[in-house]
């Protein structure tokens, strides 16, 4: 008989946003979102792979014709914090230019991935591109950009679960937690 593997979530501090309100804010921005852009079909372009938990649960939340554009970009690299070095690992499938763009975002924390992907999409030349992100960290920022949907203002803690990660784990935890520190500082 194999012994069961621990669980993901006692490697939690704490919980920050428990699922039951996960859901409630996915769904508020959704309103949101379909009442700002209604009469419209805008492309949600999410950023991979923390993004995409939320992206599949807002998009069922929007009661409008949506295209789904996905982009990759790598900075983290198993780190806790944003190494400087950002790559794109992937950029849009289709012709954007002259569409509404809707960019989600898992986390803006520094902002590098951020500004990375907004400056490569404003190259496809949209007709607009607005920022959402599920949760924005508490924090300065060498250059701000304008969110204009935000699902939580949180500590800056390093969180984890509901798509976000560390090393590949975690991703599939149905809250945002904080990460125990043990478990990162190494």
């Amino acid at each position: 008989m194999t012994e069961a593997a621990p669980s993901l979530s006692a490697d939690l501090a704490r919980v920050i946003i428990e699922p039951a309100r996960l859901a409630e804010r996915v769904a508020e921005l959704g309103d949101q979102i379909g009442r700002d852009y209604a009469g419209r079909q805008p492309v949600l372009v999410c950023t991979l792979k923390g993004s995409l938990l939320f992206t599949a649960d807002l998009m069922r939340k929007i009661d409008l014709p949506l295209q789904l554009e996905v982009v990759g970009a790598a900075a983290y690299r198993g780190q806790t914090v944003a190494s400087g070095r950002l790559r794109i690992t992937k950029d849009v499938d289709s012709d954007l230019a002259g569409r509404d763009l809707i960019l989600i975002e898992d986390v803006y924390d520094s902002g590098m991935t951020l500004h990375t992907v907004h400056d490569l999409l404003a190259l496809h030349q949209p007709a607009s591109l607005a920022i959402c992100a599920l949760l924005r960290k508490r924090k300065p920022r060498e250059r701000e950009l304008e969110l204009r949907y935000v699902g939580f203002d949180i500590d800056d803690v390093f969180v984890v679960g509901y798509g976000l990660d560390y090393r590949e784990r975690y991703r599939n935890l149905p809250c945002i937690g904080e990460l125990r520190r043990e478990i990162y500082q190494e």
